[in-house]
């Protein structure tokens, strides 16, 4: 990785994590933190309002920006977000299904620079990602966990909410290395299903 402050190269087998924080003036806040647990990304929003582009610090001071996600156009149930460095390079972006990730199970498309699709992001299980929608009690249970597989089956990333009911942390684990998915676009999902979940919870 590059930029100074990006997450490092070769990192398979790291752990990141990704908490939210409620703030009663601003709404919410992501907090990124790496293996060694040092802060390298933070972002702050007013209630999440994904219309808005999301923009991803290195500090909580907002004094030196890392990426961008930005929305292609207003929230809707087919979103398409793309993630950038602050001098443009496009990293890739990320395209939510629909309907079925809002009633059924979370599912995004991945594309690399180029626009070429590499990966999916699927919503673990069969049964509990509906009941979670539904049943309040089964989502703090049984949290949430995701892969991001390639599209030759290979498991780049896994992302899974640890147990908590009053924090949401997501744990992010680099699993294999690929060259078109740096580990800061495996971030900037992590971020928007941080995101996603504060919208629809609401905070």
């Amino acid at each position: 990785m590059t930029d100074g402050h990006a997450t490092p190269a070769g990192s398979e087998g790291a752990t990141f994590v990704i908490r939210r924080k409620v703030l009663k003036l601003f709404g919410a806040a992501f907090y990124i933190r790496d293996p060694a647990g040092s802060l390298i990304g933070y972002c702050k929003q007013r209630a999440f309002k994904l219309k808005e582009d999301i923009r991803i610090y290195a500090d909580e001071a907002c004094t030196s920006e890392w990426i961008t996600i930005k929305a292609r156009s207003i929230i809707d149930f087919g979103s398409t977000y793309d993630v950038a460095r602050p001098d443009g390079r496009v990293l890739g972006s990320l395209r939510r299904r629909g309907l079925a990730s809002t009633f059924v199970r979370d599912s995004w498309l991945v594309f690399d620079a180029g626009g070429r699709e590499v990966a999916q992001v699927r919503e673990d299980g069969s049964a509990l990602p509906v009941l979670r929608r539904f049943v309040d009690f089964v989502a703090v249970l049984f949290p949430q966990r995701y892969s991001l597989v390639r599209n030759d089956g290979a498991v780049l990333a896994t992302f899974r909410q640890r147990f908590n009911p009053f924090i949401y942390q997501l744990e992010v684990r680099i699993a294999h290395v690929d060259p078109a998915v740096e580990d800061a676009l495996i971030l900037a999902v992590g971020c928007l299903i941080t995101a996603i979940e504060g919208y629809q919870a609401g905070g």
